[in-house]
């Protein structure tokens, strides 16, 4: 049944310059596309990662697993730049005050 809105929009693309690459992320992360940006982060070889979530609108437990297994990837290499929304999931999970995610 429509209920008249458009159907959230996931995407991730990466972008590479050197051995720097940096994923951007739209939409919901969920069980569904948690994998998808995990893999587009590690499809690339990068000695740092920024993923950037700033378009992020929806992100659950698979999303979270998704970004602790890059920190465990990357140490000290992984920057990650959440949405509002991101940030709260992040907070209320306990994981905000990671080093790799970015200062609001």
């Amino acid at each position: 049944m429509d209920q008249g809105g458009a159907a959230p929009v996931f995407s991730a693309r990466a972008e590479t310059d050197g051995d720097h690459v940096r994923v951007v992320v739209s939409g919901e992360v969920d069980m569904a596309t948690a994998d998808t940006m995990l893999q587009t982060v590690l499809r690339e070889p990068a000695g740092r990662v920024t993923l950037d979530l700033l378009a992020v609108t929806f992100f659950d437990s698979a999303a979270i697993h998704a970004v602790a297994q890059l920190s465990r990837r990357y140490p000290d290499a992984l920057t990650v730049l959440p949405s509002r929304q991101v940030r709260r999931v992040l907070e209320i999970s306990g994981l905000a005050d990671q080093a790799w995610v970015a200062p609001a």
